[in-house]
């Protein structure tokens, strides 16, 4: 190593730390202010009638798609199937907590172009809204094939009030 060159690694190594420290105790007090936000639906029995692979992108408070949900894994973007079921609709994700969510606790469904971190073309995305305990919930799912969304939209539009789930 050239003489003098230790101090600028020194200093750049310690911005990097302080920047990754910084961002975890940021992500750390997200979670300490959504204590409040109710955990997902436990997993219920249900017959998988339609799978549909992609991502699943975040879970965001109900029209506040920047407003990312940090609790209970529900911020964390990961690869994951979409199954839609008898009893309700299944976001099963690698390596994270799955999302389930009954039928009697669907909203709607829209496409998007974008949510917290991802954007996409027009209506790529599928955004399902939820309830659980009065909170109401926007969850963000990506189709590894873009045939995929229109016929998902399809599907979950035929259990939701449609009058409602215009495309944003």
């Amino acid at each position: 190593m050239p003489e003098g060159a230790l101090g600028p690694v020194i200093i750049t190594v310690l911005i990097i730390i302080a920047g990754i420290t910084m961002i975890l105790i940021g992500w750390r007090n997200l979670k300490a202010r959504q204590a409040q936000v109710p955990e997902p639906f436990d997993a219920f029995d249900d017959t998988a009638q339609h799978s549909f692979a992609g991502m699943y992108v975040a879970t965001t408070k109900f029209d506040d798609w920047l407003d990312r949900i940090a609790v209970h894994d529900l911020g964390v973007r990961t690869n994951a199937s979409l199954e839609i079921g008898e009893a309700g609709v299944h976001l099963i994700r690698s390596g994270s907590r799955d999302v389930h969510i009954p039928w009697e606790h669907f909203d709607e469904v829209r496409r998007a172009s974008g949510m917290i971190g991802k954007f996409v073309e027009k209506n790529g995305l599928i955004v399902i809204s939820w309830n659980r305990e009065g909170f109401n919930f926007d969850t963000g799912f990506r189709p590894r094939f873009s045939e995929d969304t229109p016929k998902i939209y399809q599907l979950l539009a035929s259990h939701g009030d449609v009058s409602r789930a215009g495309d944003k």
